[in-house]
């Protein structure tokens, strides 16, 4: 792995905390509305109260309206008029996800933060939410409503839908945050101006894509316990967002399968980490990892290799059923690897890099083939389990040369670049 701690282009910086700019707010809270002329103008003042009194840095407020058709337009200029720290902008469609990426993209507060106009969130939470993003431990911050600490009042129906859905996500994503759908979010600036461009979505889906790719691509996500009073008068149709919702979640799970989002962009410099500035005593930094890496790896692949070989010795001599598992686990081997233990994603070099694991995989057959072979010369009908145990002693000495070649020749390390910048 390289060790240059510059970040590439476009890269992420390092983290660190924020300087406050004058003039300049520290932290703008979004307040996307659609036809919400009754209760904006008690949720803005009630909200601009709590960080007057609590908020230490420069804030905004800034409504955004979704073309409503009402008079939240004019409650919203009305505020912005009368309130200081209060701005309005108005959106002619409809969807929260395309408000927050609108005023997200053109402010310049370094913290940018959303949440419900019915202030659903305990106000309290909001300060805590913000802070790891201000002294720069954390990329995002969410409120949780799904945290064991956290105080929640709402129907049954709500909680079953709340809690099938963060389910869903951890099946089908593998996603690792708790709660997607929490109307209480925070982001710094930087990473947004990189993220948002990924993110399709412009409805209620935007939440859960924008969490989904940074934690894909090993940005830090803070969670926060809120204690959450469900509105029951809320115009969320909850049937119609549920299919909207699945339709995102099979639109990114593809992606991110065929490596379609270029995410390595969004990685922090190599060394923002603690633990990649921890080096082992004659070592190469990033050895240790990678050799964890392909362990793991390796296990899966001779799992699966010793599965397909007893599967084809039931109908093929023991050279064939050892060609055609070897060859199938091979190519899943290089492929793992690819990924999980050298970092490498998308799909630019894929072809290039399978060929050399096919050289890599001659190799190997290599071993094997001579280790049956001189097991038949030895033994006239040797068993199965025999044979196993012949196979797995050779697999285990080409496992070695395996890493050292993908390590020098398929996968090398580059001085000032990486393998995940041939993606770019």
């Amino acid at each position: 792995m390289p060790t240059d701690t510059s970040p590439g282009p476009g890269a992420l910086p390092a983290r660190a905390p924020l300087a406050p700019v004058p003039g300049v707010p520290v932290l703008d809270v979004v307040i996307p509305v659609f036809n919400e002329e009754k209760d904006l103008g008690p949720c803005v003042r009630r909200l601009h109260e709590h960080l007057t009194r609590t908020f230490p840095y420069p804030f905004r407020i800034t409504i955004a309206d979704n073309a409503s058709t009402d008079r939240t337009p004019e409650v919203a200029a009305g505020l912005a008029a009368a309130v200081e720290g209060v701005r309005s902008t108005r959106l002619e469609e409809k969807g929260r996800g395309r408000a927050l990426r609108t005023v997200w993209s053109h402010s310049e507060a370094p913290v940018l933060a959303y949440m419900d106009v019915d202030l659903s969130t305990d106000l309290n939470a909001l300060l805590p939410l913000v802070a790891p993003l201000i002294s720069g431990h954390s990329d995002l911050a969410i409120g949780t409503r799904l945290a064991r600490s956290s105080r929640v009042v709402r129907g049954a129906k709500r909680e079953f839908v709340s809690r099938a859905y963060n389910l869903l996500l951890r099946s089908s994503l593998s996603a690792r945050f708790s709660d997607a759908q929490c109307g209480f979010k925070a982001i710094r600036r930087e990473v947004a101006e990189r993220l948002l461009p990924l993110v399709e979505d412009t409805g209620w889906f935007f939440d859960t894509e924008l969490l989904v790719l940074a934690e894909r691509a090993g940005l830090r996500i803070h969670e926060v316990p809120v204690d959450w009073v469900d509105d029951p008068d809320t115009t969320v149709h909850i049937a119609r967002t549920a299919a909207e919702d699945l339709r995102g979640m099979w639109r990114v799970g593809r992606a991110l399968a065929i490596g379609a989002l270029p995410l390595d962009r969004l990685a922090r410099p190599f060394g923002d980490d603690p633990r990649d500035r921890t080096a082992l005593p004659g070592v190469p930094r990033g050895l240790a990892r990678q050799l964890l890496g392909f362990c793991a790896v390796g296990l899966l692949s001779t799992l699966f290799y010793l599965l397909l070989y007893s599967a084809f010795r039931s109908s093929v001599g023991p050279q064939t059923a050892n060609a055609a598992a070897l060859l199938l686990s091979a190519v899943a081997n290089t492929a793992a690897n690819r990924r999980f233990t050298f970092g490498v994603r998308g799909r630019a070099r894929a072809v290039r890099h399978q060929a050399q694991g096919l050289v890599v995989f001659g190799i190997g057959l290599a071993l094997t083939s001579g280790s049956l072979a001189a097991l038949g010369a030895a033994t006239t009908e040797p068993s199965h389990g025999t044979e196993l145990a012949v196979l797995i002693t050779a697999n285990l000495a080409a496992t070695v040369l395996r890493f050292l070649l993908f390590r020098a020749w398929v996968f090398p390390e580059r001085r000032g670049t990486s393998a995940k910048d041939d993606n770019r």
